[in-house]
Formats: structure tokens, sequence, C-alpha cells
């Protein structure tokens, strides 16, 4: 590839990025600065420095609210991440090892809901799971239960759904690499006497670690910001910073603070991302070597 080609090959990815993720999010940055103020839009332009204040963010650190809202978001994204990797290890074990011809079938039904509108398939888990949706009548058809049971509008609807939206992008990442592991390796294990759990520690762990890593930062990045599923699963009942910054924005109007927040949830991201990253270059991958 020439100097040229080389140019143009780095520069428009840079330039996407540049255009369409670091001047919005220095746009956020700079109205985070600001204070509220009535009219269109709703915030102080900054016109000097004298009218740039820290307030926001004193207020996003002092308020136990936006701190219960931070925990409950990574408390969930993290359980839906673990789930989803505890879940999509052997579904995606199963897809490498199934007959190459039914590879192509499985990998489309694990993408099918996609196909699908995202706000219609949690409607459907509301259908689901109200007081005379399947879910209970089966359950007390079953005798299980004599009564509904209340899995709506509470923490249980809310990680069903979280787990079900964000499976396939743990699948995914985890098919491309166990697909790639030579079975052989495993027979290697067994002669050896590994069981099948020794297996997956020794073998197919270390070698698909990079794909682990990639499903959990695609679980967990858009989960901890999630609004929609604790919205309407939730019924407004799971405290998520997702509903505070909609909050902020649509019913307060206060930018500025919403402005903060998304800033924070950033920095709140960008902190486990890297230990995840970090854990990525020095953790079991090594061992694949």
């Amino acid at each position: 590839m020439t100097g040229r080609g080389r140019a143009i090959a780095i520069g428009l990815p840079l330039g996407w990025l540049l255009v369409f993720f670091a001047l919005p999010l220095l746009n956020v940055l700079a109205i985070s600065l600001t204070e509220a103020a009535p009219g269109v839009p709703p915030f102080r332009p900054i016109a000097g420095p004298g009218d740039v204040t820290a307030a926001n963010y004193i207020t996003v650190a002092g308020d136990p609210h936006y701190a219960a809202a931070y925990l409950g978001a990574l408390a969930i994204a993290a359980t839906t991440t673990a789930i989803c990797l505890v879940v999509g290890y052997p579904m995606a074990w199963a897809i490498a090892r199934a007959p190459a011809p039914a590879r192509p079938l499985l990998i489309v039904l694990v993408m099918l809901p996609f196909w699908t509108s995202f706000l219609v398939r949690v409607y459907a888990w509301m259908g689901l799971l109200n007081a005379n949706g399947l879910v209970n009548r089966a359950l007390i058809a079953l005798g299980v239960t004599e009564a509904p049971l209340a899995l709506l509008d509470g923490p249980f609807a809310v990680q069903l759904g979280m787990v079900y939206a964000y499976l396939p992008f743990m699948v995914l990442p985890l098919y491309a690499v166990l697909e790639r592991i030579d079975p052989a390796l495993l027979d290697a294990a067994a002669d050896l006497g590994a069981r099948p759990f020794s297996r997956f520690l020794t073998v197919i762990l270390p070698l698909s670690w990079t794909g682990a890593v990639a499903g959990a930062l695609l679980v967990f990045v858009p989960a901890i910001g999630e609004f929609v599923i604790p919205d309407l699963l939730g019924g407004g009942n799971v405290l998520m910073i997702g509903h505070v910054l909609w909050a902020e924005f649509f019913h307060n109007r206060d930018w500025p603070l919403a402005a903060a927040i998304a800033i924070a949830v950033l920095l709140v991201v960008a902190v486990p991302v890297a230990l995840v990253e970090g854990l990525s270059a020095r953790g079991p991958a090594r061992t694949s070597r």
C-alpha cells in the first residue's frame, strides 16, 4: 500500500470518529459546564471564562439520587454481562461444533430477533409477563402457583429483558473464536485425563478469551445506559441512569445537568472497560501462546 493509500485508510475512520464522536462529545462537555436558563436552547452559552461552571458536576457528585442510579445501572449491567457470558458460552460452543451446513441457520436464529423492532420485542415481554400473560397462565396450569406472580414491573423483568436483548452480542463474538479452535486440542487434553470442566478452563477459555472480552464489552457498555427496558418492563420501579438522563433532558429540561450526568456515565464506563482491556492483555489469553 502506498503512503497515500495508507493515509486514506487511516484518515477515513479517524475522520468519522472526529465528526460523529469527538465533536458531539466536546459539545456535550461544553453544555455540562454551563447554567440552565429559560429559552432555546435551555442553557446559557459560554461567552467567556466567567460563564464556565462546575456546579453541575458538584450536584451529580453530592446527590445520593444520582449515586443510587449509577450503582443500580452498574449492578444490572454487570449481572447482565455475567449471565450472558454463562449462557452464551454453551450456545456459541454448540453452534461452533454443529455440522457445517447447519451453522448458518443457527447463526440466523441467533440474529433473528434483530429483524423485529426492539420496542415491539420489549412490548411482547410485557404481554408474556403480566398477570394474565402466557407465563403466569402456564405456571397456574402446571400447579406451580395458585395466583399470578408479580413478574412485571420489577428487577426480575428488567434483568430478563436485558439478557434477552443483549445475549446475541455475547454469542456472536464467542462463536467467532470458538469455531477456530482445533478439536484435536480437546482430544489431546482428554487423552491426558482432563475432565470436561478442566478442558474448558485449560483449553477453551484461554483460546476464546478475546471473544469473551469483546462480548462482555458489547453487552456491558450499552446495558449500563439502557432506558427502554427498565422503563417498560420495570414500570419505573428500577432506578437506572438512563431513566435519570431522560428525566433531566425532557422532563426537567435541565440540559447542563443532564450533560454532566452523561459525561459522568462515560467516565464510569471507561473504568471497567479499561480494567477488562487490562485483564485481556495479561489474562488467560497469554496461556494460549
